[in-house]
Parts: C-alpha cells; structure tokens; sequence
C-alpha cells in the first residue's frame, strides 16, 4: 500500500534518516564502477534525415535500452516553465488548499499527490513525494479542471507539457515501427491509446543518501516513457551488472522502452532497469510521461518477431490484467522481479 504520511518536502530540513528509509545493506547503493562511469546513454538527434534517425532510434533502443533526444519539436520554453511550475509547486506549503485536496493514498484517484512510497515492499519507504496527474487523449476539459494550477499556469502548461511530449513519444514509436517492420501506424491505436500519465517527481536533500533510494530497482510497466530529468542528476540504469549515472544533456528528453514493447518485439527491444538515488544538497524534480495502452487492450508478441530461433516469449495478456498482476517491486539482492520478464511469467 502507498503510504502518503506527512509529505517528504514540507519539513524544511531533516536532521536524520527516518528509520523506513534506511535500506537493509544488501539493498543499498552500490558505488559505481570506473567501467560504468566512462559509459554515457546515446544521444539521438531527431531532425537527422529520417533514414538516420530511424537507424538512430533502434541502435540507441537495443545498445543500453535508454538514450536521450534533441531537436525534438518541444520548445525549450515549455520545458523550462514545466520545470519551474512543477518546482513551484513543491514549495507551495502543504496546507495550499489545492495541495492538500491532492495528497491521497487512493490509487484509484487519476490526480493525486502522495509521499514516501513502500512499493508493497514490507514497509520500507523511499524518498519522494510525487503528483501524479492523468491526461486521456483526446484531452477532457472536465479533467483538465482537475489538474493543479498553482502556481499560476501550471495547469496551461502541464496541458501543453503533455500534448507536445506525448507527440514525441508518438514519432519515436512510428521511427521504432519503420525500423522494425512494423506497419507505421502499428501504435496509433489502443496500445498506445490509454491515458497518458505525468509523474512530476520531487526528491528532497536526503540526510543520508547512501542509505537511501528516490525509487526502487524497477521496469516501467507501460509502453515508452520520456523524463524530463531536470538539473540535478539522479536517474541511474541498470547496465552489464553495473549502474550508470545519466547526465542530462541541454533539452533532451531521456527514453525508455516500457515491458509492453518488450512484450510486442519478443525481447528484441528490452526494458531496461533503472532507479532513483539521492543526494543531501539540492532537491530534485523531474517529470515522466508514460504512454499507456487502454485498460483493455490485449498485447502479446507480434507474429514478425517469432521464428524457429526466436520463438514465443512472452504471454499474451490485457493490459489491466498485467498491471494488476505484475504490480509488486520485489527487491532481491541486486534486480527485482521484473528484471528478466520472460522468467516471471513462466512462473506466474
């Protein structure tokens, strides 16, 4: 269960790591590398003429399964007004009337503010408060006068943010499709035809950041993801049994592929483990914008990627089932259940 408790950010300064934070030892941080260190996630720039960013896209998605974009279409204005609304936001006191309305551990609520996350993970928390907001496509105004729009605007640009952001997950599946073989409208419908969802996701200084995690080990769930990760670095990827540190570059957006792509490729393209780590200076803030199938959308290996040495990988399943079924972050020694996706649902 997600357990909202006061929010992370609206005690000024912490003193001490509260107690369900603080990672058992076989879960903590581990120091990366010299070899992962000199490793940097690809950098595609998608005003290349098509053939290239097509050959652009796939390369960088089967290399290390996250790359960052540029020259994507969405303007640097609106990336940086997202980015300071959403940090505005967080400075907001917790008793602003719309922010308190907000904090829900329903999650069921499609709009909600939340904090300390346990994952279902026995009662071990994570530090980070998080406003979640549902964005269905064609946009709803009725649900757009849900949203938050404090501080002022931040409900105009969170509908812009999220209009052009999913536009360039949208050409980032079409250049995957061509790529692959796939007609080019293969995710222009149901697959990709689901709410659109913002994490906007704020990391306070933590007390003891190697004691602590922002987020778990995980895969995302959905069908591609795209993090506008702010100026303080944080995201790390799981890589040859190792940790990078991803250094944003200037207006780029950060993509991952989420298991449904996984899932329709037959494990061509794969969806790549990552975290969140902390620090005890600056704060943090970044927003993800997940393109999610329908809940009803049935999604299972496409027939192009299934042959004698490629067989069936991966079951066939509705979405809302998978998400209910594979809902839980079981945090081993090193990966988590949903590292090697084919294994779980052998099991299952």
């Amino acid at each position: 269960m997600e357990n909202t408790g006061p929010l992370i950010h609206s005690t000024p300064s912490h003193a001490s790591l509260p107690a369900a934070f603080v990672l058992a030892a076989d879960k903590l941080p581990p120091a990366s590398t010299a070899a992962a260190a000199a490793v940097s996630l690809p950098v595609v720039d998608l005003s290349l003429p098509r053939d290239e960013a097509r050959r652009a896209v796939l390369a960088a998605g089967k290399d290390i399964g996250f790359f960052q974009v540029v020259n994507h279409g969405v303007p640097a204005e609106t990336m940086r007004a997202m980015e300071e609304l959403c940090e505005g936001f967080f400075r907001l006191p917790a008793s602003e009337p719309g922010k308190a309305a907000l904090l829900s551990e329903d999650k069921k609520k499609p709009n909600r503010l939340f904090s300390g996350v346990t994952y279902d993970t026995g009662g071990q928390k994570y530090w980070r408060d998080c406003l979640r907001i549902a964005c269905p496509f064609p946009l709803d105004p009725s649900m757009i006068n849900q949203w938050p729009d404090n501080p002022l605007g931040l409900r105009a640009v969170i509908e812009k943010f999220t209009v052009q952001t999913r536009s360039v997950g949208m050409e980032i599946l079409k250049l995957l499709s061509e790529g692959t073989g796939l007609q080019p409208d293969y995710f222009c419908g149901d697959i990709a035809g689901g709410d659109v969802i913002l994490n906007v996701n704020h990391y306070p200084p933590c007390p003891n950041p190697e004691k602590a995690l922002g987020q778990p080990p995980h895969c995302d769930r959905n069908l591609i993801t795209l993090l506008l990760p702010g100026s303080v670095n944080g995201l790390e990827v799981a890589c040859n049994g190792d940790w990078i540190k991803v250094n944003p570059v200037d207006n780029a957006f950060v993509v991952n592929f989420g298991q449904q792509l996984e899932v329709v490729t037959n494990g061509l393209l794969k969806s790549v483990e990552h975290r969140a780590v902390t620090n005890s200076v600056k704060a943090r803030t970044s927003v993800a914008t997940f393109i999610m199938p329908t809940e009803d959308c049935v999604i299972g290996p496409d027939e192009r990627f299934v042959n004698e040495e490629n067989p069936v990988g991966y079951r066939t399943t509705v979405f809302s089932d998978f998400m209910r079924i594979y809902n839980v972050v079981n945090l081993g020694a090193s990966l988590n259940l949903t590292t090697n996706l084919k294994d779980v649902q052998k099991e299952v």
